[in-house]
């Protein structure tokens, strides 16, 4: 297929890995940045060779764009993703897919209205650990997905949340750790249960960290329609941060985990993904052995790549991929939403001091 000319909206920090990304897949061509601050935008256009504009329309009309990735504080992305969309531009864009359900919805009745893609990315649905959970659910190896659980302990200082003016405000972010480090987690839960959510009892907390407004640590139990529940324990207030996990246990007694990040959490900018992502419960019948297998495939694939720019490709690869056969990408905006709802519930039960039912 010819190449897609692909472009990126926001110049921040991980903007410079979906660039390294892009740059190095076969089926696009990145041609431009854009970013608000014509300085911004100017430093990272000269670091990967590609055109600097601050008006999303006239980059994308000049350059002819097929794809861009937007990577601006979350409150912005339904900006972007509709304006995009308008100038004829699929849109992929960083998690979450927006700070609210009825950006969510604007941007996906956007995607329709123009006929684009719509996309958010969840990189982690790419670690071959947490596909291969996926597979064995599908295979039907759990039976049903009948309780799931997700524990995240991680932490932020207070130098991060200083290195961006956007950080830690309900304005400027939307939120706390909900919102900016555990939409992967919530994610990978939401699609190994494969049940519409019914019901969410949440509350959150700021356990250590008083000079930001939101949330650094939350809590809720969720209940599925089809009778399966799941705990989420997500916090950032535990120092130098020790895990993030999904596991997923099953009607027949089996059951299949992940840890998807160990130690200190990574920083965009600032370190790298520091432990592979490795299964750590696996008791399908006939295959309680395979873990060691399983870990010695998964470390050799995490120390002969770089780890964050790798897995970011696999996903704007399938993408822009899907565009080009027109189909589906892998997570869709539909797929976006859900932890958007997932938020939403349990920023609302935790104000309500009640469960919270769905539709929201």
């Amino acid at each position: 297929m010819s190449k897609l000319r692909s472009a990126i909206i926001g110049c921040g920090k991980m903007a410079q890995v979906h660039a390294q990304a892009l740059k190095k897949i076969e089926e696009t061509e990145l041609v431009a940045v854009q970013s608000r601050s014509e300085e911004k935008a100017a430093v990272t256009a000269d670091r990967f060779g590609v055109k600097a504009y601050s008006n999303i329309a006239e980059m994308i009309q000049r350059e002819q764009v097929h794809v861009v990735v937007i990577c601006t504080p979350h409150p912005c992305h339904r900006e972007g993703a509709v304006i995009a969309m308008q100038q004829g531009a699929h849109v992929l864009t960083e998690k979450p897919l927006a700070v609210s359900l009825a950006d969510c919805d604007a941007m996906m009745e956007a995607a329709t209205k123009y006929n684009r893609q719509l996309g958010m990315v969840s990189q982690r649905r790419f670690y071959p650990a947490c596909s291969r959970i996926k597979q064995a659910i599908d295979d039907g190896k759990l039976g049903t997905p009948m309780l799931g659980t997700v524990v995240m302990y991680g932490w932020r200082d207070e130098k991060y949340y200083n290195s961006d003016p956007w950080r830690g405000s309900w304005d400027k972010e939307g939120g706390g750790v909900l919102v900016n480090q555990a939409p992967h987690q919530l994610d990978l839960l939401q699609w190994y249960m494969g049940s519409e959510m019914e019901e969410l009892y949440g509350v959150w907390q700021n356990i250590n960290h008083p000079y930001i407004e939101v949330e650094d640590t939350a809590v809720a139990v969720v209940r599925f329609k089809n009778g399966a529940v799941a705990n989420i324990v997500v916090s950032n207030a535990q120092k130098p941060g020790i895990y993030g996990k999904v596991h997923i246990h099953g009607s027949n007694g089996a059951s299949a985990g992940v840890q998807t990040d160990g130690g200190a959490m990574f920083l965009p900018g600032r370190s790298t993904v520091l432990e592979p992502p490795l299964n750590d419960i696996w008791t399908i019948p006939g295959e309680e052995q395979q873990l060691q297998t399983f870990h010695d495939a998964d470390r050799a694939e995490f120390n002969a790549v770089d780890p964050v720019e790798y897995y970011v490709r696999q996903q704007n690869r399938d993408f822009i991929r899907a565009v080009a056969e027109n189909r589906e990408p892998l997570v869709t905006a539909k797929e976006g939403r859900k932890t958007v709802e997932l938020f939403t519930a349990l920023y609302r039960s935790s104000k309500e001091r009640q469960a919270v039912r769905w539709p929201l």
